[in-house]
């Protein structure tokens, strides 16, 4: 018997028809790339917790990916604190009635 496979969309709260996929998919993605640069500073969860500002169990549940309580506004301030540059871009309108897309691009 063939196991029914199905192609992603990319996002996989939007294939489990979660609300606000597109919200928790960018946080996945920042959360990821959160916990990629705490790694890569070889920082422990205590220093990296009183760099960004909030508590060590609270950033633990972070790079679990538990964002409840951590807004995008945070995770992007948590980013510059690690150095990082943060760039929001806006493109032109669509033609079409469908709502825009969020995207994050790392470099």
């Amino acid at each position: 018997m063939t196991p029914n496979i199905e192609i992603s969309s990319g996002n996989i709260y939007a294939d489990l028809e979660m609300p606000d996929a597109e919200t928790r998919q960018l946080k996945a993605q920042l959360a990821s790339k959160i916990t990629d640069i705490i790694k890569h500073k070889r920082m422990t969860q205590t220093e990296a917790a009183r760099l960004l500002g909030m508590t060590q169990p609270k950033l633990s549940h972070l790079l679990r990916g538990q964002f409840r309580g951590i807004s995008e506004t945070k995770m992007l301030e948590c980013l510059t604190l690690l150095g990082r540059d943060v760039q929001i871009v806006i493109g032109k309108s669509r033609r079409t009635p469908k709502a825009g897309s969020l995207n994050v691009i790392f470099s």
